[in-house]
């Protein structure tokens, strides 16, 4: 299947590892051009190396701290000055909140998470506009977490946060559909990354219980007995950033191997 993305420019954010690398790698391999952020250096040069060891394509690694209007801003506009002026796909991403119970959290952590988690959505989404809107191919994928829909334990600042970028998106979708551009956005289930190892050490410790013992629990939750891959996340959003996806619009798709229980 032919997806449309050869020479599609793409911005991948927080990709320079986990799930927004995977999404990176995998638009690449469909021959788009992309850039990729972070907030350190080192690591962005070393995963943009990575990526075109891997596939041969255009990486431009950038430095941004996306928990600032300033960073969103710098991200999205040096892409563009990077790539001639054009942007066809937005994929926003950021680094998870600490995690928690929801008495746990003082005022500043609550501004923290919102700034990480909401408002660099809302920011990278509203400087990206003005160029999607000159694509004919215009797409904006949120990467969020199936917690916006189904809140997890000890992961309160997630749960509000992640549902307020859904929100966001779905008024795009309904206010901005006659400009062509596509509004989605994708919730990761339990994906084994360096960030689910993070908080399976968390849910450990307060267990009393290995990290092992945690995932294995997990799993047993999960229809298809284990945690996804970051390549089987990254398959569907290339899928929605591409010219097939051209009829989805508004939709908050849970990528969790079926754990997610309700209807909708």
């Amino acid at each position: 299947m032919d997806l449309q993305l050869n020479g599609r420019v793409a911005a991948v954010a927080a990709a320079s590892k986990g799930l927004g690398k995977a999404v990176a790698l995998e638009l690449l391999k469909e021959g788009a051009h992309v850039a990729i952020c972070s907030r350190d250096r080192a690591r962005i040069n070393a995963a943009a190396e990575e990526l075109r060891k891997a596939t041969g394509g255009l990486v431009l690694p950038l430095v941004a701290d996306l928990s600032t209007l300033a960073g969103c801003r710098h991200f999205i506009q040096s892409t563009v000055q990077h790539y001639g002026g054009r942007l066809d796909i937005l994929v926003t991403n950021s680094g998870g909140p600490p995690s928690g119970p929801a008495e746990s959290f003082d005022d500043a952590a609550w501004q923290a998470a919102l700034d990480l988690n909401l408002l660099s959505a809302i920011r990278m989404i509203s400087e990206a506009l003005p160029y999607l809107k000159q694509s004919d191919q215009g797409r904006v994928i949120a990467i969020t977490s199936i917690s916006a829909k189904q809140p997890l334990e000890n992961l309160v600042l997630s749960n509000v946060t992640r549902a307020g970028v859904l929100g966001y998106i779905k008024t795009l979708a309904n206010e901005l559909g006659h400009t062509g551009i596509t509004f989605n956005a994708v919730l990761p289930g339990w994906t084994r990354t360096a960030r689910v190892d993070e908080l399976l050490e968390s849910m450990a410790q307060n267990r009393g219980t290995t990290p092992e013992a945690v995932a294995e629990a997990i799993t047993q939750t999960v229809p298809l007995r284990r945690m996804g891959r970051p390549e089987e996340f990254a398959a569907v959003v290339a899928f929605l950033a591409s010219g097939r996806a051209s009829y989805l619009n508004g939709i908050a798709l849970p990528i969790d191997g079926g754990i997610s229980k309700g209807l909708l």
